[in-house]
């Protein structure tokens, strides 16, 4: 599942700051679909998290946050989404698998998940 990796990939980064990320969508199953922006906690933390599907992946921006009711803004995001019929998310997904540049492994119970990055992330790194 993509909550799967998503929680894995946060603890096995030690619950960072932050983190943005690309799963491709024929490695997970897509179990948060319709979800753009919501509150996700791992062990104890909680992160507001910016999701959108750009094919061939699914993005994920993560930041550690309090949590907020983010359901005004998740039902904007995702009408926003409709309404460019995914035309820009999809030119996203396309630019992306060009320059994706660093992967990693995430851990699951299903194994592992390769996981992408558009540049390098700094441990620790606040922005």
């Amino acid at each position: 599942d993509a909550s799967e990796v998503l929680s894995q990939h946060l603890r096995q980064r030690g619950l960072p700051h932050w983190t943005s990320y690309c799963v491709k969508y024929s490695a997970v199953r897509n179990d948060q679909f319709g979800l753009s922006h919501f509150n996700w906690r791992v062990d104890g933390a909680n992160y507001h998290v910016l999701r959108t599907g750009c094919f061939p992946f699914v993005k994920y921006h993560c930041s550690r946050a309090a949590p907020q009711d983010l359901a005004l803004q998740n039902a904007a995001f995702t009408a926003l989404k409709a309404l460019n019929v995914g035309i820009p998310t999809l030119l996203y997904g396309i630019g992306s698998w060009f320059f994706v540049s660093v992967t990693e492994t995430v851990h699951t119970s299903h194994g592992p998940v390769t996981i992408y990055f558009l540049n390098k992330e700094d441990e620790g790194a606040m922005y």
